[in-house]
Formats: structure tokens, sequence, C-alpha cells
């Protein structure tokens, strides 16, 4: 994906917010349904996909690879190419700025007996794929990749596929997907047990297609087998809101003063929603209604008013791997609530941050320094003294570099800080929530575009 002009943005105090925002569908469940979708027998048709940039990378992949995908409306209609019917694309397949498009799709061309070529923009090129590219060699795929089995890499898929059962060392939901993905296509039972449970989207959505998961206890975690090969069947799939897209809206509404959002028809998974565990311990004035479930997924919403959080330690004893894991995502917006709390907030264990896209304890440690915060960087995590729920001095400029949540975490601060904040970049957000502007400029906010650069 060829990067587009730089959108630096100002973002200032504004008063209260106050309504009901829209977020779009979630990315990670997006992913999933497309890529299964596009090797089911048949066709199957998809309502609120993702509009980010992500996703486009993974249906433009997937097209390479032989499926057919169109958007009719709001609807996408794909048409499968069955259980063993994937190609080798003509060109390079271009991941953008998604990992997750990465990961999966090299686990779904693992078990095919054809070749694909992967790449990635800057960010995605430094992220580490090893933990993937292992066991998808033990499966018998050929991987050719840069140093530290980085992108760009070069994968022959395995003519006579072998199941494995993999032991996960870092919790990661997208190697479990990715090995899942290519069990269906293998011969035999694929097993992933997982120490701390991740995030059961593939999971659930290859249920929802037809294919027979299997899930069971595993110690303190869990352990997910597929036997091969599979025909999955086309299906209908519904996609509602991104919570971790929702995150941002609601701690915005949590430290402005006199504020109150409303964020309906999410997808409420628990496996997602540990930063509502974690604010509501900080306590925020937070409430969950779930209304239902879609496609196996607890489905509802959450509403967010104006808090006095309160800081401290809460990633100590033994629930505090899986909560880490249930929030991994959201530390950017979390290490934005801490800020403004009373107190300190400490919080460790976050090594897998420095390896997202971009390593996010440092590029928040320097972003808050810049804004008026006090923080420390610490080797897994960040310890900062929060304001008290007064503004920040604010005032700064943030490159985010090529970290979306990133750019939309400082975002979010400087709308409680004595002088804006100016976002380089933000045309990262792309990725995932093109239209977050928009979403807080119609809760109260006034984002003000400062041109080009």
């Amino acid at each position: 994906m060829i990067a587009g002009p730089r959108q630096p943005m100002r973002f200032a105090a504004c008063g209260p917010l106050r309504g009901v925002a829209a977020v779009p569908g979630d990315k990670s469940i997006s992913h999933r349904a497309l890529i299964i979708a596009s090797v089911a027998d048949g066709r199957s048709s998809i309502a609120g996909l993702s509009d980010g940039a992500d996703l486009l990378s993974t249906a433009g992949a997937l097209r390479a690879l032989g499926a057919s995908i169109a958007q009719n409306g709001k609807e996408w209609i794909v048409d499968g190419v069955g259980p063993a019917g994937l190609r080798s694309p003509e060109g390079v397949l271009d991941m953008g700025n998604s990992g997750t498009s990465a990961r999966l799709l090299m686990g779904l061309v693992a078990s095919h007996p054809i070749e694909a070529s992967f790449t990635g923009d800057a960010s995605l090129r430094t992220r580490p794929m090893d933990r993937v590219i292992g066991p998808l060699r033990r499966m018998g795929a050929l991987v050719n990749a840069e140093p530290g089995d980085r992108l760009p890499l070069t994968l022959r898929g395995a003519a006579r596929p072998q199941p494995v059962r993999h032991e996960t060392r870092i919790a990661s939901a997208q190697v479990k997907s990715a090995l899942l993905l290519a069990a269906l296509n293998t011969p035999g039972e694929t097993a992933v047990a997982e120490a701390v449970p991740t995030r059961n989207h593939t999971e659930l959505m290859l249920r929802h297609f037809g294919a027979p998961v299997r899930i069971d206890l595993h110690g303190t975690g869990v352990r997910v087998g597929i036997t091969g090969p599979i025909s999955v069947e086309p299906r209908q799939v519904r996609i509602l809101g991104d919570f971790s897209a929702a995150a941002f809206l609601l701690v915005a509404a949590l430290i402005v003063p006199g504020s109150e959002v409303r964020v309906e028809a999410l997808v409420l998974n628990p496996m997602r929603t540990g930063l509502f565990t974690l604010l509501r311990r900080m306590g925020a004035d937070l409430s969950m209604e779930v209304s239902g479930e879609m496609q196996g997924e607890p489905i509802g919403a959450v509403t967010a008013r104006h808090s006095r959080l309160v800081g401290g330690s809460f990633f100590t004893g033994p629930s505090a791997p899986m909560l880490i894991a249930s929030a991994i995502d959201e530390f950017p917006i979390f290490f934005i609530a801490a800020a403004f709390a009373s107190g300190g907030t400490e919080v460790t264990g976050l090594s897998e941050l420095r390896v997202k896209e971009s390593d996010r304890i440092s590029a928040m440690a320097a972003g808050l320094r810049a804004i008026g915060a006090n923080v420390e960087e610490r080797g897994d995590g960040l310890a900062i003294a929060g304001s008290g729920g007064d503004a920040l001095a604010g005032g700064a400029t943030i490159d985010p570099g090529l970290d979306h949540r990133v750019a939309m975490a400082f975002a979010v601060a400087g709308l409680h800080c004595r002088e804006p904040v100016t976002i380089a970049d933000m045309s990262p957000v792309r990725t995932s929530f093109p239209g977050f502007a928009r979403a807080l400029a119609e809760i109260g906010a006034n984002p003000e575009e400062i041109g080009s650069c």
C-alpha cells in the first residue's frame, strides 16, 4: 500500500462530549469472516464489515488468491474457492500496516500447494513473524524471509501438510488463528494449547461457517483443535461495532468534564473488554448492557460518564495475564486515562507492546511527557503520575509514526489539555477507524484539519 500525504490535525479542549457515537464494524471479526468466506464452498454475504484500510489489504490479497469479493452497498458478497481452490497470486501480496492480514493469510496459504510473497509498510516490516513461521514450517511450509523472520517473505505451502500440536509461548490470537486456518486443509488434528486464553473470534466464526472446532480446558488455559480437511459452508454474516474503536470515545467521555457518551451495537466479547474492567477498577462511571448474541459473540451497548479516576497497580496476581491479553490493543488509551487519574498507575507485563505497529511503550511515554504528564518508562510497562483530573499542559506536536492507536490516543488527550495537541499525521487512523475525527465531532469535539505536508 502506497502511503498517502500526511494529515496533521489539531485537537483542543471543547466542553462536554455528549451523544450516541457510531464506530466501524469489528476489525478482528471482519478479517476472519472475509478469510473464511473466501475458502467456503459457495457464496457468502457479510454486512457491517470494517471500512478500515487493513480490511482492504485482506480483501485485495484474497482476490489475488482466487476468491471473488465484491461490495454491494453496505454488503460484501464473497464467492469462495472451496476447500482446496486457492491459487498462486501473480504479484506480491501487500499487507499494508496489518499484522492480522499477514499472519492469518500466511496460515491460510501454508496448507495449499501454492506460493505467495508477502510484504507490508515500514512498520509491518519490523514486526516479528517468527512466532507464526515456526509452527507453519513444522506443518511443511517453506518460508524464505528477511533476517529475523520478518517481511518481506515468500511462503510455499505444503503439498502434504502435516498436523501439529502447538503450545503458545506468547499470548497471540493471530498465531492460533493462522494454525486453525491452515488446519482446514490439513489431514488429521491440528491443536493449539494456550496457557493464557486469547480472543476467540476465529473459533466462533469457524463454527458459524459449520466447521467442528473443539475447545477444551487445558490447565488454566484452553486447547483448541480442528481435524481436517474440512469444507466450510457459505453463510450470512453481520458484524457489529468494534470495542477497540469505541474505547477512544468512551475514555474521552471519562476525562472531559460534563461528558456522557453511549456507543451502541457493539461486540462485547469478554476476551476484548479488559479495558472496561480496568477502567471500572479506577472508579469509572461505565455501564455495559449485553442485549443478545450474534455468531456466538455477545453484543450490546456501553455508556461512559465523566469520572474522577483513581490510579493504582492493577496487574498483579494470577488473573493479570488474562486481563492484559483482553486489553492488549487498548493500552495506549488506558495510559491516557491514567494520566488524568488521581495518584499513580503502574503497569507491567506489557513487553508485547514493544512489537506492535510501533514500540507503544516508548511512543506513549514520549508523548505523555510532551503534553506535561509525569511518566517513567520501564522495561515492560509504564509508571504514570496522574493529574488528579486536571487538564494537562498540552501544546505539543505528537508524531505517531505509523501507529493508528497512538494517534487516536493523543487526539483524545488533547480534548482535556490547556493548549491544543497537534497530531503530525492522522492518516494511519485509516487502517482501523477512518471516521474517527467525524465521530468525535458528532459528540461535540472540534478536530481541526491544518493542511497536509
